[in-house]
Order: C-alpha cells, then structure tokens, then sequence
C-alpha cells in the first residue's frame, strides 16, 4: 500500500536519478517502451516525450499509484496495473525501462533473465535501484524487523555482479555504475521522513497498525541517536544505474 503523498515529499531528489538514467538511453525512432514500476506516471510521461516514442507503457502494481496517473495519459501513453515478476510483453519492446522498482523482487539473475527474453533484436535495457542498504536509514530497519516477526531482504546485487550479468545475457554495450547523491534535508529526523514514503513500505506492509507504530518509533530513535541531531543534514544515498544494448 503505497502512499503517494508521502512518496513524492521528496519528488524533486527522486526524480534525478531517474533523469540520470534516461540520459543514457540511445533514441531511436518509432520505440515501443514499458516503465516497469511507473508509480503515479509523471516521470514516465517524461520518458516518453524524451524518446518521442511510439508506444509507452506503464506498469505498476500500487493502485494509489496508478489513480494519479490519470492526467498523464496521452495518445501512444497508457498505464496498467500489474506485478513486475508476473509481466509478459505481446510483443518485444524495444526498451524495458525500470527506476528505483526491480530492488523489491528476489532473483535477480532470473528476473533479468526474463526481461531480456521481451526486449526486441536491438533493444535497450535501463534499471536504476537504491543499493543504500549499508547506511543506517536502511539497516536499522533491516536489524530492528526480526524482533517484529519480519525477514528483511537485501536483493541489490554488487555493480559488478550486474555487469557480467549482462554480458552472459548477450548485451554488446554497456554502462554500469554506482553513484552517490547527495541530499539536504532540513534535519536528520526528515532521514525517517524519507525512508517513511519507501524504505519502510512493506514493513507498514507486514506488521499491524499498533506495531508498525512502534516499530516506526523505536526506528526514528535508533536513526536520530545514530546520525544525531543535525540541521541540515547531508543524506547520502548510493544507487546503481545501469544500461545495455545488444
């Protein structure tokens, strides 16, 4: 259950990397493209007017996503609700696009697998994924989750791992990187903040209301002790992006 209020408090930081990653991608005329993980669509329109594709398609599984969606479809954009493991193309695409989405789902070796068995004879792949798990926003809560009844997952892969990943699966070119933002927040207690509208989703997700909250107490603690109180604070945030063709 998505909140797409609290996701997009920090829409601007957000957005960057997913403009990052869309600068690499190679256009190329009369493109059939699918976002994998498009939430509220925006960016994806985005995306589309960038490429000046011929199809777009949006895909994401949160319907409180998807309800803002609506004023950002167009003739050759359209959005569907749909799980990511689950997605089938009718017909390959020439880009499978996918920002900050594929670090939910485990396996990456088959997930990346079978999407690369939809792309098109010269299609592109672009995947943008936090790997910020090591920074106490995202290790407190991994540490803290067993005491809740809750498996914490780490699918992230090391950039290397992506890399020869993608040349078993036959991409002629690629680019692959780890890089760090950097984002000013107002103070370290707005780290929670953050994590709140994503980091911290499915464990709101997992546990009832009254133990969520206090799961989300004894987090914010742990994360303001940890950081200490700073105003403004420096949130660095490392993610991988990556791009292929064949």
């Amino acid at each position: 259950m998505w909140d797409p209020t609290q996701y997009e408090r920090f829409k601007d930081e957000r957005a960057q990397p997913f403009r990052d990653l869309a600068s690499l991608i190679e256009r190329r005329p009369r493109m059939r493209v699918v976002d994998l993980g498009c939430g509220t669509g925006e960016l994806t329109r985005e995306l589309h007017h960038q490429l000046a594709a011929e199809e777009t398609l949006g895909i994401d599984s949160s319907e409180a996503m998807l309800l803002k969606s609506a004023p950002f479809r167009s003739d050759g954009l359209r959005f569907e609700r749909g799980d990511i493991e689950a997605f089938v193309a009718d017909r390959p695409f020439d880009l499978i696009f996918s920002n900050a989405a594929l670090h939910w789902i485990p396996d990456h070796e088959g997930l990346f697998t079978r999407l690369v068995a939809q792309l098109s004879p010269h299609g592109q792949l672009a995947v943008q994924m936090p790997a910020n798990h090591d920074h106490p926003s995202h290790r407190i809560a991994a540490e803290l989750a067993p005491s809740f009844g809750v498996l914490p997952s780490a699918n992230v892969l090391p950039p290397e791992r992506y890399a020869a990943l993608l040349h078993r699966l036959g991409f002629a070119r690629q680019h692959v990187r780890l890089q760090v933002y950097g984002h000013l927040l107002p103070s370290t207690a707005d780290v929670v903040e953050w994590t709140k509208g994503s980091t911290l989703t499915p464990y709101r997700d997992a546990l009832p209301a009254s133990q969520y909250e206090e799961f989300l107490a004894r987090y914010a603690e742990r994360v303001v002790s940890e950081l200490g109180e700073v105003s403004p604070y420096f949130y660095t945030f490392k993610r991988v992006l990556m791009w292929a063709t064949f």
